[in-house]
């Protein structure tokens, strides 16, 4: 009797552990797997949290997250408490969204002084008393150490011109170059024709100092006021944005029916849309290709069938060193995550790890690791690391 009292309770006790270890937000072992690329690279994924709608992240000095969940909440997540257990805690002044479709709260990212200044820039959508709607970059500073944290002294500092209706392609992702200007990708609103237009900010490549104002060396200064504020034209809806070493601007945009793009996005091209794409109209309409038209900048990689690409890294980390200088990007439609190899103006995707689900975004992180978000509710946060 006393040998199967003492049995009954080691196997409880091993179920109490076991449960203990399970329900840690952190490290689910349940939750952490070994990922194989195509071109037999190994990486070890690992849960950390799930979030309703998460849309992008960027990382704090101290290595806390800020996330963003489309229906308008921010979200300071600490990673770094010594009980391994993920915190998350709204941040307050989040200004209000127009949520539905592809709208809502969208990127967020740090002012290169961030340490200096707690400037964040938040980009969203926003619907008039008409009921159009149009993206919007407001830029706030961040008080994380108010309880609970919050935003202060938040202004908008540009915004999609004009409203339209319908809630797709608004784009709004963010990034600040190597000499501290923004730059802001534009979606042309399901509409294509303001692609091309001078006097519509839609579907363009923008370019801003840190305080919205309009640098004087931005290329077209002879095509009105409002295109005084392009970078490039020509775009459709762009969801990943980021610079290389040598300064170079990378973005990417879905294609309409296939012929997503990669595009090393210089100042003062025409990219082409909707005149030209390696995709077709959902109708099955077809579009003329790149190569027809020689006046508009072809993309460096383009996907027929399309990833549905979003979130973009150039990764400059320790932990993966022979990957230094290659792109990573998230698939939405196939449900990867692409490592492209960047070679001076070219470029050229060699290799695709298969994730199961869609992914939004992409992020490095401390110590080099590649963090991603998964899309939709209950989507993870995934830290990708070395696999050994």
């Amino acid at each position: 009797m006393h040998l199967l009292f003492k049995s009954k309770l080691l196997l409880t006790s091993y179920f109490i552990l076991l449960l203990s270890l399970l329900s840690c937000n952190a490290f689910a072992g349940s939750a952490a797997k070994k990922i194989a690329g195509n071109a037999g690279s190994m990486l070890w994924a690992e849960s950390f949290a799930t979030f309703d709608e998460p849309w992008a992240m960027t990382f704090l000095p101290d290595g806390d997250l800020l996330i963003t969940e489309k229906k308008g909440t921010l979200l300071l997540v600490d990673l770094n408490n010594s009980s391994k257990v993920v915190v998350k805690v709204a941040v307050k002044g989040v200004p209000k969204v127009a949520y539905g479709g592809q709208g809502g709260l969208g990127d967020v990212i740090l002012h290169p002084q961030y340490k200096e200044n707690h400037w964040i820039y938040l980009s969203y959508a926003e619907q008039d008393s008409s009921g159009n709607k149009g993206a919007v970059v407001a830029r706030a500073q961040f008080i994380p150490t108010s309880s609970p944290p919050q935003l202060e002294n938040l202004e908008v500092i540009w915004r999609q011109i004009p409203k339209v209706s319908g809630s797709g392609h608004y784009s709004h992702r963010l990034a600040f170059s190597p000499d501290g200007k923004l730059f802001i990708t534009s979606g042309e609103r399901q509409k294509q024709t303001p692609a091309q237009s001078w006097t519509q900010n839609l579907g363009k490549v923008i370019r801003l100092n840190a305080d919205g104002s309009v640098p004087a060396d931005n290329p077209f200064q002879d095509k009105g006021e409002l295109a005084k504020t392009f970078w490039s034209l020509g775009h459709r809806n762009l969801l990943g944005i980021a610079f290389d070493k040598q300064g170079q601007l990378w973005t990417h945009e879905m294609g309409p029916r296939h012929g997503d793009e990669f595009n090393l996005t210089l100042a003062g091209e025409n990219y082409g849309w909707p005149v030209v794409s390696w995709g077709d109209h959902y109708s099955g309409i077809p579009i003329p290709d790149h190569d027809s038209r020689p006046e508009f900048n072809p993309p460096e990689v383009y996907w027929v069938p399309t990833v549905a690409p979003s979130g973009l890294i150039i990764y400059s980390g320790v932990m993966f060193p022979k990957w230094a200088g290659n792109a990573f990007i998230g698939g939405l439609r196939s449900q990867s995550l692409l490592r492209i190899k960047i070679t001076g103006d070219q470029a050229e995707e060699v290799e695709r790890f298969p994730m199961e689900k869609r992914i939004r975004e992409v992020e490095q992180g401390p110590k080099g690791a590649i963090w991603v978000l998964e899309d939709n509710k209950g989507g993870r946060l995934l830290r990708l690391s070395a696999y050994e």
